[in-house]
C-alpha cells in the first residue's frame, strides 16, 4: 500500500509512535450483486477496496477515488453499513498505525475492473457465494453491505 505524502510528512517529526488516522472501505457491488476485490501487492491475499482519505477530503469521495485509482470502476457511495476503531498495527519499518474504518456500500456506474495501480496485482468481480478466502475484516463488511441492517458499530453500554 501506497504511503500518502502528508504521512511520510508527520513520520518525519513523529517518527515511529502511534498515529490515529482514517481509513475507508468501499464495498462495491454491480448490478449482478457481485462484490469487487483486488489481490494486493503487499500480502497478496484478496481484499475489499480501500485507503486513507488526503487532507480535508470527504470520507464518501474518498471511497470513490480508491476504487478508481485501484480498480478503474467508477462507483457511487450508497451508505455507511460500518464504523469500526481497529487494533493497532505495527508495519514491518516500525511504524504503528491504528484506523477509524468507515466503510461504505458503493453501487458500480461503469468502467472495466482491472489492475490500474501498483496496489493490487489482480481485480475481480466475484459472487457473493463464490468469494476467495478473505480475512475477518472483510467477511464482516460485505455482510453487512449486503443486509438492511442499521450501520454496524460497536456497542457500548452507557452509564
Amino acid at each position: 500500500m501506497a504511503t500518502p505524502d502528508f504521512i511520510r510528512t508527520l513520520r518525519a517529526s513523529a517518527g515511529h509512535q502511534l498515529l490515529w488516522l482514517p481509513g475507508i472501505t468501499a464495498v462495491v457491488l454491480d448490478d449482478d450483486g457481485r462484490v469487487l476485490l483486488n489481490r494486493r501487492s503487499d500480502t497478496g491475499r484478496w481484499s475489499l477496496i480501500g485507503g486513507i482519505p488526503d487532507p480535508g477530503e470527504q470520507p464518501a469521495a474518498c471511497a470513490v477515488r480508491e476504487v478508481h485509482e485501484e480498480t478503474a470502476v467508477h462507483c457511487l457511495p450508497e451508505r455507511v453499513v460500518l464504523v469500526q476503531a481497529l487494533q493497532p498495527i505495527t508495519y514491518g519499518n516500525g511504524d504503528t498505525c491504528q484506523y477509524m474504518d468507515i466503510t461504505f456500500r458503493c453501487r458500480a456506474l461503469g468502467g472495466e475492473a482491472r489492475v490500474n495501480d501498483d496496489e493490487s496485482l489482480d481485480v475481480a468481480w466475484f459472487d457473493v457465494d463464490a468469494l476467495p478466502e478473505l480475512n475477518e475484516f472483510g467477511v464482516l463488511r460485505i455482510k453487512q453491505a449486503l443486509s438492511d441492517a442499521p450501520t454496524w458499530f460497536e456497542s457500548t453500554t452507557f452509564e
